[in-house]
């Protein structure tokens, strides 16, 4: 419907006087509702009309940021998703949404720690090619460092 990102995300009904001379929703308004009580009571509606527990429209929101906590590889990546969920900041997600539960914290971790772990070997290894891009010999530096 080519709306933007200052469009609002669950946009108020249009309503017009239908054929019977009664009001009729027709289609969308690029309008905020003033509240979140007519939102609530189409989801209300939606999810009894599937079978489902009710589950507030702010729930998605939720699961939408935790989604993007896990899919996103990168800072610009989450920052995008961060936008995408109308936040100007991407601290109003990490904020409002980032809470990370402590058994999934130590996950992460453990995870880190043997990501990140390297022995002195790989080091120097690293450290040689550094000097290597540098256009300096790594023994002759390593001579004059300990004397």
């Amino acid at each position: 419907m080519l709306w933007g990102n200052n469009d609002p995300l669950f946009p108020q009904s249009n309503v017009v006087v239908g054929k019977e001379r009664l009001f009729t929703a027709s289609g969308l308004k690029k309008e905020h509702w003033r509240t979140a009580t007519p939102i609530r009571d189409i989801f209300r509606k939606a999810f009894a009309a599937a079978g489902l527990p009710y589950y507030n429209p702010h729930s998605f929101r939720n699961t939408l940021a935790r989604l993007g906590e896990t899919l996103c590889q990168s800072p610009e990546e989450f920052k995008a998703w961060s936008q995408n969920l109308g936040h100007e900041s991407v601290l109003t997600t990490l904020y409002s949404y980032g809470h990370v539960q402590e058994h999934r914290q130590r996950e992460i971790m453990k995870q880190l720690r043997s990501l990140r772990t390297f022995n002195n070997q790989n080091a120097e290894d690293i450290l040689r090619e550094v000097y290597k891009a540098m256009g300096v010999n790594y023994r002759q530096t390593e001579k004059q460092t300990v004397n």
